[in-house]
């Protein structure tokens, strides 16, 4: 028979009293860790998806910022389509992006791509995928966030002609 202090009493219908057991020993250290980890789990992964879309952010924004500036002070347009491209890879494998899936475009000016005070633009444009989503039927691609940095760089007025 549990102690005296373990019953409590209530009353009855009937104006009698009643004790009835309610021993709540150990239960707040349960429903503790239940709630934390109903709250944390949700609240960790929040935060671990977020880092992943903001490295992807800073990654798509850099490679676009270095790619332009590679551009524009190459010699000559080849020179300066494969200089963007390797900038653009290596910015993104940086940040741990594989720069084989990014795909980057070049827009320039209407004077031409190399001509003096023509502003070249450069996007490019990545997915990143959700982390801890397993690559299960394909789920990867289809769980994976775009994204797109595009950085203008101007030509010099100084570049030697030719």
């Amino acid at each position: 028979m549990p102690p005296l202090s373990a019953w409590a009493e209530t009353r009855t219908g009937t104006g009698r009293m009643l004790r009835l057991p309610h021993d709540d020993t150990g239960s707040a250290s349960l429903e503790f860790i239940t709630a934390g980890m109903i709250f944390l789990v949700p609240l960790v992964y929040l935060v671990v998806a977020l880092s992943a879309l903001q490295g992807g952010a800073f990654a798509v924004e850099g490679a676009a910022r270095q790619a332009a500036r590679v551009f524009v002070q190459a010699p000559d347009e080849a020179a300066a389509y494969a200089g963007a491209l390797r900038a653009v890879r290596v910015g993104l494998d940086d940040y741990g992006i594989p720069g084989d899936s990014a795909e980057m475009t070049i827009d320039c000016g209407a004077g031409g791509c190399l001509a003096r005070r023509s502003p070249v633009s450069v996007t490019v444009r990545i997915r990143v995928p959700l982390p801890l989503v397993p690559d299960l039927l394909s789920l990867r691609s289809a769980a994976s966030i775009p994204m797109e940095g595009v950085a203008t760089q101007t030509v010099s007025r100084f570049r030697r002609a030719g």
